[in-house]
């Protein structure tokens, strides 16, 4: 998916143009993968367009940071408005936002204290991320996520994604859509960039965090509308095998939003299709994103953009 670039990038506190948004080759995030970030999507509506969850998204951006002992320069409600100018300035919806933090240029050495901390905000168009049609075709990975206590799982970190790319390149080589890591005890944890559920009889089921799981926004949006259609929900570890034998499976992200899985390691999932309490959800899910359906839950943010899409479910 090519990038798409757009007018605008928020550096600092400043919207620079987007050409102007650039680091030096020894800015410490190259060497050692010191960056933290977000992903968030900004869906169209009947008479503009809103952010989906953007103050939980930003939260997450400086609980990462906190981890990692990058002290950001800006509050909570001061990134929201970031996230926002830079959508209006650049007119564009719908669209993807990508709020990184970062260690520049400063020192070189593991020790990333002599490097100041760089945040950006950019956003463009960007589509589908899971392959696959209705469904998607995927594969366990022979790569594990990341053990407790190496890298924190709860940091939406740069150099956690380098586990990611390994977990993705294997499935894309051999001709899945997306790869599903076990954790290092090996149950179920996540895709390279998703959350995952499952269903079997009727329940809901998710990993734990404890599984080397991160905390998604989307994830949680999706246990939220569970409850809230009178779901029974069930976050436990899962092992693999349960996974083959589910009515249902699919996968929550922002980029993936809801995507539902036919097949896992060439073993249909149930019908093969979509099942119908993924598509209860995903109805619930776009109908609230798409101002189709209430906010019942407040999790839009407008932002005064005309629509460049139509609205659809």
């Amino acid at each position: 998916m090519p990038i798409q670039p757009t007018s605008k990038i928020w550096h600092n506190g400043n919207l620079i143009p987007w050409e102007n948004a650039t680091i030096h080759v020894m800015s410490h995030v190259v060497h050692y993968g010191s960056s933290v970030f977000e992903g968030i999507r900004c869906y169209t509506q009947p008479h503009g367009a809103a952010v989906f969850r953007l103050p939980e998204h930003m939260q997450r951006l400086i609980d990462s940071a906190k981890i990692y002992r990058m002290p950001l320069p800006y509050s909570l409600d001061e990134l929201c408005a970031a996230v926002v100018d830079t959508i209006e300035a650049n007119a564009i919806a719908p669209c993807y936002v990508r709020p990184i933090a970062l260690r520049g240029y400063g020192e070189v050495g593991v020790n990333p204290k002599g490097s100041p901390v760089e945040i950006y905000i950019a956003n463009y168009p960007w589509g589908k991320y899971v392959t696959g049609g209705d469904a998607a075709d995927v594969c366990i990975s022979s790569w594990n996520r990341l053990a407790p206590n190496t890298l924190p799982a709860l940091a939406k970190a740069g150099a956690n994604y380098m586990n990611s790319q390994l977990i993705r390149m294997e499935a894309d080589i051999n001709g899945y859509a997306e790869g599903i890591a076990l954790d290092v005890s090996g149950y179920v944890s996540e895709g390279s960039g998703e959350n995952i559920f499952i269903v079997r009889n009727g329940v809901l089921y998710t990993p734990p965090l404890s599984n080397s799981a991160l905390s998604g926004i989307t994830r949680d949006s999706v246990l939220t509308i569970a409850r809230h259609l009178g779901l029974t929900v069930i976050e436990q570890s899962i092992p693999r095998e349960l996974l083959y034998i589910s009515d249902e499976v699919f996968f929550t992200g922002t980029a993936a939003e809801v995507s539902p899985i036919r097949s896992i390691d060439r073993i249909v999932i149930g019908e093969g299709k979509p099942g119908e309490i993924t598509k209860r959800i995903a109805d619930e899910f776009f109908g609230i994103a798409n101002g189709l359906k209430p906010d019942k839950f407040g999790w839009l943010t407008p932002v005064k953009v005309a629509s460049q899409e139509p609205v659809s479910a």
